[in-house]
């Protein structure tokens, strides 16, 4: 019908991300303001603000059980916040630039987050320490992601190339070139 429900504010800057969580009865939005938020979709009232963040929120993810989600920031920094009371879990702290993308594995124990600092790094989802740094591009990492299984992961660089790399080795398994300028996103 094009009726539009609920008309969300609260954020004093852009909102830059959003996301449903898996129930879809939540909406998280992230903002230039470095604050996200998230929103009952029903009552179409803000449920929490998760404060934490020194610089603007650029990706944010729901893990699939909707119990969790991941703010990245451009203070190189990814905070584990648990959904139901908007507290800060874990800071996940490692990468030397801004955090361009984040995300859950199926399964929830694995986070991995891309970076301007031409890396990405893979995280254990709930004790926030690191599992491993997958290097390989000459350029910014613009998008990361896990594959259904979550045995692989893939990633986007401004260098024009995606590569896949086995989640358990850590090795890159497939370096994919032929783009003439940055690819932003892979799924």
């Amino acid at each position: 019908t094009g009726k539009c429900y609920h008309t969300f504010r609260g954020h004093s800057a852009e909102i830059v991300c959003l996301s449903f969580n898996p129930q879809s009865t939540l909406l998280a939005t992230g903002s230039m303001d470095t604050t996200a938020k998230l929103w009952d979709l029903e009552k179409g009232e803000e449920v929490a603000t998760l404060s934490g963040h020194s610089a603007e929120i650029i990706a944010l993810s729901f893990n699939t059980t909707g119990d969790r989600i991941i703010t990245g920031s451009f203070d190189h920094t990814v905070a584990v916040w648990d959904v139901g009371t908007g507290r800060l879990l874990h800071t996940l702290i490692g990468h030397r630039g801004e955090i361009s993308s984040a995300q859950f594995n199926w399964d929830c124990s694995l986070i991995v987050t891309g970076s301007m600092d031409k890396t990405c790094m893979l995280w254990n989802a709930v004790t926030g320490t690191r599992v491993a740094t997958l290097a390989g591009h000459r350029k910014e990492v613009l998008d990361v992601c896990f594959d259904y299984a979550g045995q692989r992961i893939a990633t986007a660089s401004a260098d024009g190339s995606a590569r896949v790399y086995n989640a358990e080795t850590k090795q890159c398994i497939a370096k994919l070139e032929g783009h003439e300028d940055e690819i932003s996103k892979v799924s």
